[in-house]
């Protein structure tokens, strides 16, 4: 189940510092030539010390795995944060084993597999309520009305949060993971002076906002516990490890932003591969077990997040290149989804693609992401329930978050022929 559509590469010789260079798609004619020329390459920066990129799958891997040697203590985004920054600033994305192991330890119940799995009825029942709002209109913006539903209320139901909230929240969300694009934020960073922010998370004024709101969702649970993660969280482990109120606050606001945006763009990301390829589409609906390995080829071509920073600990040395104690190491998931020697046609989407060992979430890393079970629950759902509906269905247009981390279709317009 594939067909070739050419796909634009675009510049060979991008700036892929630059969040504008993403704007049209991103440019793997550039991915392309760094892995072939110089995979392991220094990357200078406008605004910053520069810094080396990692493009080749294996080396992805390599450096992703060794935590001793390109650590997330100081930090996962491209920018530069002083000691109080960091400090101010940290979840559990930037710590490394054996921290991160235990931090992990007090939140991962409620996204463990077994967990996950029993969420399936919920999710299939909001996937349902989603489809019918929308079933029967012939053109509508799929990123806003059901990409962004279906994470949305499910991220409320984990939360037992009130369904009025969730629209506020989600926003907020954008705010923060979209805070170089001015149509989710005031405070675009590289735009505007956003010093007095800087020990906020993404060095935006809107997390002080979800700090509020978390304060005050968690107390209601001390008092009243529920169900659900917020009052999980809340609880000891068996070793009786409690998580402090900043780490709490810090985790509410890393879930309001990371788990709606990028299941949300690998959603729409998915839905465009369909309705680029009609004969996939009557494929899938044929056989609707097969849209479960759909779901991974959907995840890397989306290759939502682009790349994690790391810090190199010590002088080590990564395919012939000497890289020195403190130097930013980033690792590129977008060009490892795409490696020739990992992937057979890689700029050919086959959903039938076996092995897929993706890298999507941080996959075979220590940094694996939280929601990644659920993202593909969600993900899978939505299609199974989406697809038998659909005769056909076109683009009539898109528009691409402004980002050098996050890639996404902020806006997918369709047009739809419902069975």
């Amino acid at each position: 189940m594939s067909q070739t559509i050419e796909l634009d590469l675009g510049d060979a010789h991008a700036d892929i510092t630059d969040h504008d260079a993403y704007v049209e798609g991103v440019p793997h004619a550039t991915f392309k030539r760094l892995r072939e020329e110089d995979p392991v390459s220094f990357t200078e920066e406008a605004d910053g010390r520069g810094f080396w990129s990692v493009t080749r799958y294996d080396d992805v891997l390599y450096a992703s795995r060794h935590t001793e040697l390109f650590s997330s203590a100081k930090g996962i985004r491209l920018e530069d944060m002083d000691d109080e920054e960091t400090e101010a600033r940290r979840t559990i994305m930037e710590m490394d084993p054996p921290l991160h192991t235990r931090y992990r330890r007090l939140v991962s119940k409620p996204f463990s597999p077994r967990a996950v799995a029993s969420y399936e009825e919920s999710v299939r029942e909001l996937a349902r309520e989603v489809l019918d709002e929308v079933r029967g209109d012939g053109s509508f913006d799929f990123t806003a009305r059901v990409a962004r539903q279906l994470p949305m209320r499910m991220l409320g139901r984990l939360l037992g949060l009130p369904d009025q909230d969730l629209d506020w929240l989600v926003e907020r969300g954008d705010a923060l993971i979209g805070n170089t694009d001015a149509d989710f934020t005031d405070y675009v960073v590289d735009q505007v002076d956003t010093s007095d922010y800087r020990l906020l998370p993404f060095r935006s004024p809107v997390s002080l906002e979800l700090f509020d709101y978390a304060e005050g969702a968690l107390a209601e649970r001390r008092t009243h516990p529920t169900g659900d993660v917020l009052s999980a969280l809340l609880q000891p482990t068996v070793d009786g490890d409690l998580l402090e109120d900043d780490q709490l606050k810090n985790f509410f606001t890393l879930m309001v932003a990371a788990g709606n945006d990028t299941t949300r763009y690998s959603m729409s990301a998915g839905l465009r591969s369909l309705a680029e390829r009609p004969e996939l589409l009557a494929a899938l609906r044929e056989d609707p077990a097969s849209i479960k390995v759909a779901v991974d080829e959907m995840l890397r071509w989306s290759s939502t997040t682009m790349h994690f920073r790391r810090t190199a600990t010590q002088d080590t040395e990564l395919r012939g290149r000497q890289i020195r104690a403190g130097d930013k190491v980033v690792v590129w998931y977008v060009s490892a989804d795409f490696d020739e020697d990992q992937f057979a046609d890689p700029y050919r989407f086959d959903a039938g693609r076996r092995p897929n060992d993706h890298v999507a979430f941080g996959l075979h890393s220590p940094h694996l992401c939280l929601g990644a079970h659920l993202a593909r629950l969600e993900m899978r759902v939505l299609f199974e329930e989406l697809v038998p509906m659909l005769d056909t269905i076109e683009v009539r247009g898109t528009e691409r978050l402004r980002s050098n981390f996050i890639s996404g279709l902020k806006r997918l317009d369709v047009e739809v022929a419902w069975r």
